[in-house]
């Protein structure tokens, strides 16, 4: 049956379009990868409890964990209560810990459930941070919690440090400090000011080659207590030039939704395992190139996952920190979820010809695992937005 319907073109105009994609088969089992796969996963709303979305945002629990049961079964990591979870934008601390909480306890009822957790100190607002040990204080408290709960850290770049801190030097001394304390090998985080632009200049330099040789010497000083850093710059060129100096034994995650299929590919030297918001968006797809890659099947692997980086390109479009509200939009049209309501009502972040977009691109990718839901949802928001 030929699928179609009436979107916004981007030109005042609307257009039919034909749907063509084949959705992605879901596998039988988790399959094995010989990449380390976290795929950064959303939270959903409960808009019938949702009385201040911007203030104290009411999160549906049980399609939270749903959506990671689902990312479990297609055999991904989790990386929870990250800034795809809308941290500091709609979810705080305290939501967070309660998240955390929860998908710790729920990943020691399925056999194969790993993840880590997003450690932080968003609960030091950056205005009342008034000195160094309080960023401190913040993430000895964060991350305590996570290993408390029996959980492994991702240690997240702070705003409250990006406002205090002066040179490089405050950066090396925080990150030892906080190393130097953890039972488990962490996870570090080098998220650039495109997603978060209160993080402009972090490391100390607004120089990529200054903040580089600060991070490696973070590294370089706390090996035994690093797996690995994730390198979110969008920039493919600097995320190589990081991932061939990383000591031996230590990883590279990348976080960069524009060129993740070449990045995990790699060069026949050297490849980035993944922690990404995307794979939260393109998981059935994500999950089977990787399999083909495990297998050595490198064309297979180009095959399904190429497709899904022009939709990626496109959800992560400047305002890149917006890119949450198209990752849920797709587990709605999917069926993840029964409505589109974001905490903090980010769903209003894009317009409907952002979303007329992506859904076009959702389907060329074979992203849309249901298409004539996918239809009859697209069409009712575009009903909300006034177009037939």
């Amino acid at each position: 049956m030929t699928l179609k319907i009436l979107l916004p073109n981007g030109s005042e105009t609307t257009a039919d379009y034909v749907l063509s994609g084949v959705p992605i088969a879901v596998p039988s089992s988790p399959p094995t990868f010989n990449r380390i796969a976290y795929a950064a996963a959303h939270v959903v709303s409960d808009p019938l409890r949702d009385a201040q979305p911007w203030g104290a945002p009411a999160i549906d629990w049980d399609a939270t964990i749903a959506f990671r049961h689902h990312l479990w079964s297609l055999g991904f990591k989790i990386a929870e209560a990250m800034d795809t979870a809308q941290r500091g934008m709609g979810v705080d601390w305290a939501g967070a810990r309660e998240l955390i909480r929860r998908s710790l306890a729920e990943a020691r009822t399925v056999d194969g459930a790993d993840l880590a957790c997003g450690a932080g100190t968003d609960q030091l607002a950056p205005e009342d941070a008034r000195s160094l040990h309080d960023v401190i204080d913040a993430y000895e408290t964060q991350i305590g919690f996570v290993e408390a709960e029996g959980g492994r850290a991702v240690m997240m770049a702070s705003r409250a440090l990006a406002r205090v801190a002066r040179t490089a030097d405050d950066y090396r001394m925080v990150y030892g400090e906080i190393l130097r304390q953890t039972g488990n090998k962490v996870v570090l985080h080098w998220l650039g000011d495109m997603f978060d632009p209160q993080l402009a200049g972090y490391w100390g330099s607004p120089s990529f080659e200054q903040a580089l040789e600060t991070v490696l010497a973070i590294i370089s000083d706390n090996k035994d207590k690093v797996e690995g850093i994730k390198i979110s710059l969008l920039d493919n060129a600097k995320e190589i030039e990081l991932r061939k100096r990383l000591p031996e034994g230590v990883l590279c995650f990348t976080g960069d939704d524009f060129n993740y299929a070449e990045l995990i590919e790699g060069d026949g030297e050297r490849y980035s395992h993944a922690l990404l918001g995307i794979f939260d968006a393109v998981a059935p797809s994500a999950s089977k190139a990787l399999a083909h890659l495990a297998k050595g099947e490198t064309y297979a692997f180009r095959d399904v996952i190429e497709p899904t980086v022009p939709l990626s390109r496109k959800i992560f479009e400047a305002p890149t920190q917006y890119y949450k509200a198209g990752v849920v939009f797709l587990a709605w049209l999917n069926g993840h979820q029964s409505h589109f309501t974001m905490p903090a009502g980010m769903q209003s972040a894009r317009g409907i010809v952002h979303y007329a977009d992506i859904f076009r691109l959702a389907d060329q990718a074979n992203v849309l695992d249901k298409p004539e839901l996918a239809v009859n949802r697209m069409t009712s928001l575009l009903q909300v937005y006034g177009l037939r």
